[in-house]
């Protein structure tokens, strides 16, 4: 599991969990996913396997969001927030679709029919990029069950930019009892347990210091940071960087 962790971490891990972006483009990878959605499985293990996809080395941060709007064919997804449906359609809004679906993948801000061979495609060229920003995020235990998160992140550019931080678990399993996958057990990795934004930029950075309490039931040796840099108007992120963090 160390090397399939090394994929994650955008730079040079700083501290048990601390990491800065580099000086290429990482890609933030957005799955929109639901336990409800009977096509979203193979989009969840398209995630999960993100790093057999992607070159050696690639610079990529993968994130799992939960939406909820599938909850009304009967079951009820336990990861989902009514942030991410509101995230997922203010991207399809800035990519100039209409069309709100599951299973959704965006990379860095631009909507993506992701197959194996075009997600590696656009990592790559994104890696390419010289680093429009620069990110760093990192995260300590401060009490039993509260984690103090921190991040900054620094840009030049005139553009409405904005810090946003998740905070990821990943091995989880669901047994669907109900629903268009019932009877299915699901594996999720990357799933957003936490999510902190957006700061607006003041001048040419942002800084962000927040303590989260980890829930009962969160498997603190599966925990993932990450952070990115996003254009508030047209949904471009600029930059991210993350990593799996060792056990609180």
């Amino acid at each position: 599991m160390v090397a399939a962790a090394q994929l994650f971490l955008t730079g040079p891990a700083l501290a048990a969990c601390e990491f800065a972006s580099g000086e290429r483009t990482a890609a933030l990878v957005e799955l929109y996913t639901s336990e409800g959605c009977s096509s979203c499985p193979p989009a969840d293990r398209q995630l999960a396997r993100l790093r057999e996809a992607l070159d050696p080395g690639a610079q990529a941060v993968p994130l799992a969001l939960h939406v909820g709007y599938w909850d009304y064919i009967g079951w009820k997804d336990p990861y989902a927030q009514p942030a991410f449906a509101a995230r997922q359609e203010w991207l399809v809004r800035a990519n100039r679709q209409r069309t709100l679906y599951t299973p959704q993948f965006f990379v860095s801000g631009a909507e993506l029919r992701a197959t194996r061979s075009t997600l590696r495609e656009a990592v790559r060229r994104l890696n390419r990029t010289p680093a429009a920003a620069d990110v760093r995020v990192g995260a300590s235990a401060s009490g039993k069950d509260t984690l103090r998160l921190s991040a900054q992140a620094s840009a030049a550019s005139r553009a409405p930019l904005e810090l946003y931080v998740a905070l990821t678990e990943s091995t989880l399993v669901s047994k669907v009892t109900r629903g268009e996958n019932a009877g299915v057990t699901l594996e999720h990795d990357h799933v957003v347990r936490q999510w902190i934004g957006p700061v607006p930029f003041a001048g040419d950075g942002a800084r962000l210091e927040r303590e989260v309490r980890l829930a009962a039931g969160w498997n603190r040796s599966r925990l993932e940071l990450a952070a990115f840099v996003q254009d508030g108007d047209t949904g471009r992120v600029l930059q991210a960087a993350g990593g799996h963090c060792d056990a609180f």
